[in-house]
This record gives C-alpha cells, sequence and structure tokens, in this order.
C-alpha cells in the first residue's frame, strides 16, 4: 500500500477534482478560501431526458484536463505549489468517478503530493465552511442534503463526524421534480423550469398526497405516479389541460414537494432539539425551499443557505473537505477505489 504524507503547512494549496454525475470540476482552495472553480457541464444530455452514464465518462475524459488546466491558470499558481490532491470517492456513476479518481491519483504520484478522498454528500454539507465572507454554522447542527439523487437529513457533529437520521427509500427529491417534469413535457432538467413556472401559479390550485414513510425517512415514487394519474385523467376530459394550467400544476407539485421536506425536518428539529439548519445539494438552489426556510427564523431555527455557486455539483466543495482532511492529515492511499455507492 502505497500512501503519500507531507507535513502540515500554514498555507494548504489543494487542487479538488469533482466528477461524480455529469460535471467535470477542479478548483483550486488556498486553505478555506477558493481561488477558481471551474466546471464544464454535459449539455448531449438534454436530449435523453435524463443522465446517460456512458456518454458522460467519455465527456469527463475529454473535459478533465482542459477544465485543471484552466483553474490553474485562474488561480494564478503552478503545479509544483500544491499541497494535495482531492477527489470525489463516491456515491456517484462508477464511470464518471473512475475518470476522477485516476486522474487525481496520477497527478498525485507526479506531484508527489497526498491523495484525499472525499465523500460527495459530505462535501455538498461543509460547502458552508468555505470563506466566502458569510456566516458559518456551529457544530452540531441539521443538514438537509437535497439533489437529483440524495434527500437526507443529517446531524452534523463535526466537520467529518455525520450520522444520516432520515434519507429516502426510493426516488429522491430532484427526481420528482425531473420526472413530475417530463410528465408535464417540460424539458431536462425540470426542476428549475418548475421552480420558475411556479412564480406565477396558485400553489392550491390542485392537491396532492403527501407519501407516508417511517421515522425520517423520505419517500417520493408515489408522489410522482399520483402526478402522472392526474394528470392523466384530466387530460382525458380536456386534452389542452396541461397547457392552460402548466404554472398552477407546477405551483401545486412544488408547493406539495416542500411540504413534503419540511415535515419531516421539523419532525428532526423537535426530536433532537437542534434548531440550526444547513441545506446543501443542487436542489437547494429552489427559491421555494429557501424561502420555507428562511420563514423557519420566525420560529428560532438559525438558518445557513450556501452561495449559489455552490449548491450544484461543484469542486469547491470538495476542496473544502479536502482542506479539512489535509489538517487531519486524513490522507489516501494510491490504491483507493471509486465507490459508486458509499455510506457517509
Amino acid at each position: 500500500m502505497l500512501m503519500l504524507t507531507t507535513p502540515y503547512t500554514d498555507n494548504c494549496y489543494l487542487l479538488a477534482i469533482e466528477s461524480s454525475c455529469d460535471d467535470t470540476s477542479c478548483a483550486i482552495l488556498k486553505n478555506d478560501q477558493v481561488l477558481s472553480n471551474v466546471v464544464a457541464n454535459q449539455k448531449i444530455h438534454e436530449q435523453y431526458g435524463g443522465v446517460v452514464p456512458e456518454l458522460a465518462s467519455r465527456a469527463h475524459q475529454s473535459n478533465i484536463i482542459p477544465v485543471v488546466h484552466e483553474a490553474l491558470k485562474q488561480a494564478n499558481i503552478d503545479k509544483k505549489q500544491l499541497s494535495a490532491i482531492a477527489f470525489t470517492k463516491g456515491p456517484g456513476l462508477m464511470g464518471s468517478l473512475l475518470v476522477g479518481s485516476s486522474f487525481a491519483k496520477s497527478l498525485s504520484l507526479a506531484l508527489s503530493i497526498p491523495l484525499i478522498e472525499v465523500h460527495h454528500m459530505q462535501a455538498h454539507i461543509l460547502a458552508h465552511f468555505i470563506d466566502s465572507g458569510q456566516e458559518k454554522p456551529e457544530f452540531p447542527f441539521l443538514a438537509m442534503t437535497i439533489s437529483g439523487g440524495h434527500t437526507q437529513i443529517v446531524q452534523v457533529d463535526d466537520y467529518h463526524k455525520m450520522k444520516v437520521l432520515g434519507t429516502t427509500m426510493d426516488d429522491a427529491v430532484g427526481e420528482a421534480f425531473d420526472k413530475s417534469g417530463k410528465i408535464l413535457g417540460l424539458d431536462y432538467p425540470a426542476g428549475p423550469i418548475i421552480d420558475t413556472l411556479s412564480r406565477k401559479g396558485n400553489p392550491h390550485a390542485f392537491t396532492f398526497p403527501i407519501p407516508k414513510a417511517p421515522a425520517l425517512d423520505y419517500s417520493f415514487s408515489g408522489f410522482k405516479t399520483s402526478v402522472l394519474y392526474f394528470v392523466q385523467k384530466q387530460q382525458q376530459q380536456d386534452a389542452n389541460f396541461i397547457k392552460q394550467n402548466l404554472e398552477d400544476i407546477c405551483a401545486s407539485i412544488q408547493y406539495t414537494i416542500v411540504e413534503i421536506l419540511f415535515q419531516k425536518l421539523k419532525k428532526a428539529v423537535k426530536q433532537t432539539g437542534i434548531k440550526s439548519i444547513a441545506i446543501g445539494g443542487g436542489v437547494s438552489a429552489n427559491s421555494a425551499i429557501r424561502k420555507r426556510l428562511l420563514d423557519q427564523q420566525d420560529k428560532g431555527w438559525k438558518v445557513f443557505i450556501p452561495p449559489f455557486e455552490y449548491t450544484t455539483d461543484n469542486a469547491a466543495m470538495i476542496g473544502i473537505s479536502g482542506y479539512y482532511k489535509f489538517k487531519a492529515k486524513d490522507f489516501s492511499s494510491l490504491d483507493v477505489t471509486a465507490q459508486p455507492r458509499i455510506a457517509m
């Protein structure tokens, strides 16, 4: 087992790579400050209505060298100044993860600097600790991580000591948005489109059921099915139903999804007594979720919302997680492997 180590220094220049899904990203951090955060998106998946794993991994192979080069250029540092390399170990798409992990291991070996593996969902939470001039959460706090692949409530006791209190039993919240959008004929990804259309609609125009799930767990598959059956029934009576009611349908869908999320989050607050709440993940950019969370401040909650650039998948969040591991000298061996499924 080969492991590279380095003494801790006051200034850590860390290169981070994120390739868990369809975005290739590289960031350079100086301690907890982001010097650059470059993201290459893959538009090819839009025509398929979802991410195609094989196409995603091929695109990562094409994007990773230009993205790393641009990140170093924007940060105005030479690769020889780097102190460590951090990368996403998982969870994610295996082919995509392999591209990022292989590149990170090769660069670590070539520069003889430490390699640091990062859990993707932990990184979404630790994005709150990037130094952007904002107030940072104090431990312990609750994190609601919401994305296309994950929906979780997590108790955060330390930078890398986290306990999942509740998780989705089937579809994630991002899937609920996108699959509902597909039913309505919206483009992929549908979440942002539903959010925009909802602002002009009546959230109480139509009623959708709240799925039942045990304890603090979530379930969205039944909700998605209810949307499908509702739309099919209405279209049998009026072929133009979607077109004539699109904004109200979107507003009602979004209202119900937010209600599902917050019923469990409120329950978690009551059970733990923790009223410091942070959100993370791509769906945390949703305007209704942010508003609902901010409204809870009147009930004594202390709310933390990350900047928009750190909500979707990006390497800066991998970098900040890697930075705290660097400080703890928690390095990985070069025989570390990507893991598409990995517990927090």
